[in-house]
């Protein structure tokens, strides 16, 4: 069984070095190039800016409710008492 699978991976190797070959010199027709296409609306200028991160505890909501959890852990589904 071992020298069935060192037989088949000898193979793949000869396989693959020999496709390698064939397209570094060339000798492998390629299929029909395409022109590249042209964009619609030419490139920005300068740096792309970079997108902002926001952090899930930006939100009053979620940091109230949080506050409001802590104040309040027995019933946390009751709405804050205003004092």
């Amino acid at each position: 069984m071992l020298k069935f699978l060192l037989v088949i991976a000898v193979f793949a190797l000869a396989t693959y070095l020999t496709i390698r070959v064939i397209q570094r010199r060339g000798l492998l027709e390629q299929g029909p190039q395409r022109p590249a296409a042209r964009p619609s609306r030419p490139a920005p200028k300068g740096p792309k800016p970079k997108p902002r991160i926001v952090a899930p505890d930006d939100d009053e909501d979620f940091l109230r409710d949080l506050d409001r959890k802590r104040l309040h852990p027995d019933d946390p589904d009751s709405p804050p008492a205003t004092t």
